[in-house]
């Protein structure tokens, strides 16, 4: 087999990193197994470990710090078929250690070669989550204060069936590499190497040091027995194809005519407990009944029974590509703490926009024509005000009708509901002025 490397792009590090060392024998590696580039996808995120997917010819991805196993899990998943290989520093170890946990727990089949060079080397050589707390690194005395972690014996707690502890300058490193990958479940190879640029300017570290510190240490070689068990996607898969198949979403099958072609635009203001965002649910069913594109988009605070409550919704015989809205064609503005939340959007409103406003609702100044209801003298409390301002919406015909409307309730709603909602609709706008 030929070279994975990209001869266009060759590996550069430091002068005597340990990382072109493991970059070279991986490259040795897939070359003894046979692998072709389309046949494996390495994974990597920040930092000098993070330029390993641009220095071969494979399928690639290049992530957030700490994050690549997250993307690894997702690509294996999608395609079993694929090798797919992991590589992290040490600070992408600490920072996605929660992420390390997760793929230890799955045993999916990835391989994660962990680049231990015991510093953050790339920005500065900072303490990582490795560091012995006794090493000089740029990040002044806080490695003291903590002690470093064990990779090895987190995975092995955590549930990871194939586990390694070496040196970059293992003779045998490339047959190891292959033993990682071809195991079927997640397997870890904690390689131990030398940040020549940062962390070895300040502590004396070589290969002879590396290998005596790990003689010293508990073996950790491979198989974790303990620890055996169905790698995950095809426990999955396995599982999945015993269960019933969970049924389409039903659909919506148009049956009315919207009273324009043109997008519309509805911005549902209000406060919370009026059922804004159930309103703007119908719009959505009644643009749906008519064959319309639709979106919905909602604002509310974490405090869900007070503060504002908006709702934004695009009706559109085309595609919607961008769900935002900056002029809308219709404000329904019904709460004074959702006018509030967008007192800045009337500004820009224009005389084509149509306002349904309550009375005792004070909005600003504004150019749009705007319909005033008195929703007291209805006897229309609070929480009925977003539903019977969609019946007057769709008495004047804009955005929608009423057909429309009472499609989207018989679609939304059962009896004795749909009957009070039905009423409701038919009582309001009585006392619409504008």
């Amino acid at each position: 087999m030929t070279s994975l490397l990209n001869k266009e792009r060759p590996p550069v590090f430091c002068p005597g990193c340990t990382h072109d060392r493991i970059a070279k024998v991986l490259d040795s590696t897939y070359q003894h197994m046979g692998l072709k580039g389309n046949q494996i996808a390495m994974v990597s995120d920040i930092g000098c470990s993070g330029l390993f997917d641009t220095f071969f010819h494979t399928h690639a991805f290049h992530g957030l710090h700490g994050r690549a196993l997250t993307y690894a899990t997702g690509m294996k998943l999608a395609h079993p078929e694929l090798n797919v290989i992991v590589t992290m520093g040490d600070g992408g170890m600490g920072i996605g250690g929660a992420h390390f946990l997760s793929a230890c727990r799955r045993n999916l089949n990835l391989t994660l070669l962990v680049l231990n060079n015991f510093n953050f080397g790339m920005t500065g050589g900072q303490f990582s989550a490795t560091t012995p707390p006794d090493a000089v690194v740029g990040s002044g005395f806080l490695n003291e204060l903590e002690r470093p972690m064990d990779v090895c014996k987190v995975a092995v707690s955590a549930g990871a069936t194939y586990v390694t502890r070496c040196s970059a300058y293992r003779k045998d490193l490339a047959e190891e590499l292959e033993r990682a990958i071809r195991h079927d479940g997640f397997s870890v190879i904690d390689i131990w190497g030398i940040c020549v640029g940062r962390y070895a300017k300040k502590n004396r570290l070589t290969p002879k040091k590396i290998d005596e510190t790990l003689s010293a240490l508990p073996p950790v070689e491979g198989v974790v027995e303990e620890n055996q068990r169905k790698e995950y996607g095809k426990h999955y898969r396995e599982e999945a194809g015993t269960r019933k198949t969970v049924p389409l979403p039903s659909g919506i099958e148009p049956e009315c005519t919207p009273p324009g072609k043109t997008r519309q635009e509805i911005i549902i203001l209000g406060d919370a407990g009026q059922r804004i965002i159930t309103a703007g649910d119908l719009l959505c069913f009644a643009g749906l009944s008519a064959g319309l594109r639709v979106t919905q988009k909602n604002e509310y605070n974490i405090t869900v029974l007070r503060g504002p409550s908006i709702s934004e919704v695009i009706l559109s015989p085309d595609e919607i590509l961008f769900t935002g809205i900056e002029t809308p064609s219709v404000v329904i503005a019904i709460g004074q703490e959702g006018v509030n939340r967008r007192a800045q959007l009337f500004d820009r409103l224009h005389p084509g926009t149509l306002v349904i406003r309550a009375d005792d609702v004070a909005i600003p100044e504004t150019a749009a024509r705007t319909v005033t209801v008195d929703f007291k003298a209805q006897s229309i409390r609070a929480p009925e005000r977003a539903l019977a301002s969609l019946g007057i919406l769709a008495r004047l015909e804009t955005a929608i009708n009423i057909s429309m409307l009472t499609a989207a309730l018989k679609d939304r709603f059962r009896e004795p509901i749909l009957s009070s909602s039905l009423d409701l609709v038919r009582r309001a706008g009585q006392n619409a002025e504008s």
